[in-house]
């Protein structure tokens, strides 16, 4: 099987040409083989880029643990480098249909190669039951929860997958992430499991954030957690909505705009690492 590895400020993972390539029998075993950082080719997931009857193209993404995601910012990112870079699109605007919904990217290209991309993900889902949480009401912004014995004031938000948001004082660097998270991923609020991004807020358009995504552990960088995050710190009074809130992450930058009507925008890079080929049975072999 063909792949390219291409990583998101960081978020890597590898990509497969379904147009070109055969889909794998068993996405989920291929996910978690290639992930490995040790014994596979090192990544947050596998994604695979398809045909759409809907959209210019389909991707489909899983986690490195193997359970499949619904939608992945700097993953979409990718895969619109991906289709441009490749001839699967002509045009610099492009749909890319996912499980939650059809994202329209608009990609900024050098030299007949796409270096950057923002994102239209839609309208921020703020509504619990829709995110889902396990409580009522029309939102759940700076809400107590009780983890390990701390209360935490957390806002929730879904971006096609839900995330919690926590504002912190403390550097986000300095907190045991590798305890704390899986703690919050699996908590009996979340029916889903959560990503939890631990965010500090340096201005009013300025977030430090490290993420926790389910199913893969802490990641350089989280697109979809960054626009929850954004939208968060609106909701909580920290910036305001219409203006850009920069999101600085482990593996760099990500610029979000929680527009008036709902809907968030997000830009940042994409960036080719390399290509490959790698043998199918022999990992079926190993695993």
């Amino acid at each position: 099987m063909k792949f390219t590895k291409m990583h998101g400020i960081g978020n890597d993972y590898v990509y497969v040409n379904c147009f070109e390539e055969t889909l794998p029998a068993d996405p989920q075993a291929v996910a978690v083989a290639v992930s490995d950082r040790r014994y596979g080719i090192g990544a947050d997931g596998l994604i695979l880029i398809l045909p759409s009857d809907k959209a210019d193209c389909r991707m489909q993404m899983f986690n490195a643990d193997g359970s499949e995601g619904m939608m992945c910012g700097n993953g979409i990112r990718c895969v619109g480098k991906y289709a441009y870079d490749h001839g699967i699109v002509h045009s610099p605007a492009l749909s890319v249909e996912t499980k939650s919904g059809i994202k329209y990217i608009t990609l900024q290209t050098e030299n007949g190669k796409a270096v950057s991309a923002q994102v239209d993900m839609g309208k921020a889902i703020l509504r619990p039951q829709d995110i889902p949480v396990l409580a009522d009401g029309e939102n759940f912004v700076k809400q107590p929860l009780d983890v390990n014995g701390q209360t935490y004031a957390v806002t929730c938000v879904s971006m096609g997958n839900p995330h919690c948001v926590v504002f912190t004082e403390q550097d986000p660097m300095q907190i045991a992430l590798e305890t704390i998270g899986p703690q919050f991923e699996h908590h009996h609020l979340f029916p889903e499991r959560i990503n939890t991004e631990f965010v500090r807020v340096l201005d009013d358009h300025t977030l430090s954030m490290r993420v926790w995504e389910r199913g893969s552990g802490e990641t350089l960088a989280c697109g979809t957690g960054a626009c929850a995050a954004a939208v968060a710190a609106v909701l909580n009074g920290y910036c305001r909505q219409g203006e850009e809130i920069t999101v600085k992450l482990r593996g760099g930058d990500l610029q979000i705009v929680w527009k008036p009507d709902g809907t968030v925008l997000m830009t940042g890079t994409a960036t080719h690492v390399f290509d490959g080929e790698i043998d199918l049975s022999r990992i079926k072999n190993e695993m």
